[in-house]
């Protein structure tokens, strides 16, 4: 019996964990994938959105905000990469104009600091590859910019250290109250708790109206990237948008915390809210909407291509809270869209506390603070390089050349109290793979080291857990198969 289980291990269900975590409790975070961060977590544009476009007076706005304003002490307590180059919200026509003029009233309305209409001159200054033809942006420097699945992995390392259990690649297929506590039944076995807190992503509809009686419905809203390598000085140095639509804040033209330059994203509603396929037509979408902002965009510099799905809810907001309409002891976080990102801290810290309160758990007495991420070694100066080689000899061996990461960083990431279990966990954690041969050096070694912490045949070694299987057997046994 848990007192707690949360379903997703998302951003928000890490989010929420980290913060459970804070109290004496017995929990446990389910999730289908055999890694967290394995949706629109580690699929997303990673921007943390100042707030001035979220509908005033909506949960959306509320907690944009007040997550925002938590980031920069929150990534640097987590040793996560974090930046605040600003933005730009760009108008091409005089119709455009009164859009920008309107989100900046809106901004004041939301308590978003610094928003102001700027003309022509002024952005072309900002970032000088501007398109020409802009006529006037608004200027947002309160954005920032947050590396989403580092994040993701540190929530949940943090709530693991203080002893949460993450059961992964279990599918939770039904969800029922007994009359005296919450049944979660997966395709591995059930669960028992006093409380469940429904984290799941596009699938938090299906979960959320099995056992309310107040139904709601989630779209699933596909979103197509491309990825620029970093091996040139960024073309940009603030996050560029067009004035968003109803389906959302549009195609950007964005740097990362890595250095690199993100194209996207398409905004699809589709069926299958798995299905993070890349399309023909989606990438070309996205380069037709690219060059207007930025008219000297290139796909020669394009290293990878991906996609990710977000859960766009029917009203239009997050729900969060209690489930209306369900027996006592079961909470949400669902229709998280954009700026869920943003609003992740701020509805961790809160949906925690609620779940919390409503078990009456007191805080522990023995709560262990986050542990800091090391600093990457593609990062240190080389005094630091110099201390952290001295200290660990493996900082010595380069495995991913084009990110510079070495075998102590892998075999850290494989270690950690969340750890790899796959070659793309160890990306995830470590960008092992990220970089422009896209793992076409260092996959090889990087399955080799992940055969020698897990103890597992290098035949089982996967890209992405279940039947994603790399190797299919060995070249003796082909030969003799073959004699």
């Amino acid at each position: 019996m848990y007192d707690i289980v949360i379903i997703g291990a998302g951003v928000i269900g890490c989010a929420v964990a980290a913060r459970v975590a804070e109290y004496t409790s017995n929990f446990a975070v389910i999730d289908r994938a055999q890694d967290i961060s394995a949706g629109a977590s580690k699929a997303n544009s990673g921007i943390v959105h100042a707030g001035y476009d979220a509908e005033p007076g909506s949960e959306k706005a509320r907690l944009n905000v007040k997550g925002a304003k938590m980031y920069p002490a929150l990534c640097e307590k987590l040793g996560v990469p974090y930046g605040n180059p600003g933005a730009l919200v760009l108008a091409f026509s005089e119709e455009e104009r009164k859009s920008v003029e309107r989100l900046e009233q809106q901004s004041k309305l939301n308590d978003v600091p610094g928003c102001r209409v700027i003309e022509r001159d002024e952005a072309l200054r900002m970032e000088p590859r501007l398109n020409p033809e802009v006529l006037c942006a608004l200027y947002v420097p309160a954005s920032g910019l947050v590396s989403p699945y580092e994040l993701t992995f540190a929530f949940a390392d943090s709530a693991a250290e203080n002893g949460a259990d993450f059961i992964l690649n279990t599918n939770v297929e039904k969800l029922s109250h007994n009359g005296e506590y919450w049944v979660v039944s997966t395709n591995k076995g059930t669960y028992e708790a006093k409380a469940v807190i429904n984290c799941s992503g596009i699938g938090g509809g299906v979960l959320h109206n099995m056992i309310s009686d107040r139904k709601v419905q989630i779209t699933a809203r596909r979103g197509q990237y491309y990825l620029l390598d970093h091996m040139q000085v960024p073309e940009f140095n603030m996050t560029i948008f067009q004035v968003p639509t109803p389906m959302g804040k549009g195609v950007l033209v964005s740097p990362t915390t890595h250095g690199n330059i993100l194209l996207g994203p398409t905004a699809e509603d589709i069926d299958d809210g798995f299905d993070t396929m890349t399309t023909r037509d989606g990438l070309s979408d996205i380069m037709i909407k690219a060059r207007k902002t930025w008219p000297g965009c290139s796909l020669r510099n394009v290293i990878t291509t991906f996609s990710g799905v977000r859960a766009h809810e029917k009203g239009g907001d997050f729900v969060i809270g209690a489930v209306e309409g369900a027996p006592e002891g079961a909470f949400e976080a669902i229709g998280i869209e954009s700026p869920g990102l943003s609003a992740a801290p701020a509805i961790g810290e809160e949906l925690g506390d609620w779940v919390a309160y409503y078990l009456n758990l007191p805080k522990r007495g023995d709560y262990r603070a986050p542990t800091p991420l090391p600093k990457p070694f593609n990062r240190m100066s080389m005094s630091e390089r110099e201390a952290a080689y001295m200290e660990n000899p493996e900082y010595g061996k380069i495995v991913c050349r084009c990110e510079q990461v070495t075998e102590a960083e892998i075999r850290f990431s494989i270690r950690r109290p969340v750890g790899a279990k796959s070659v793309d966990g160890v990306k995830h954690r470590t960008r092992a793979g990220m970089g422009r041969c896209q793992g076409g050096f260092c996959s090889t070694r990087v399955m080799q080291i992940l055969q020698e912490e897990l103890h597992q045949d290098l035949l089982d070694i996967t890209k992405m857990g279940g039947d994603s299987r790399i190797l299919t057997g060995k070249l003796k046994q082909e030969d003799q198969q073959d004699d």
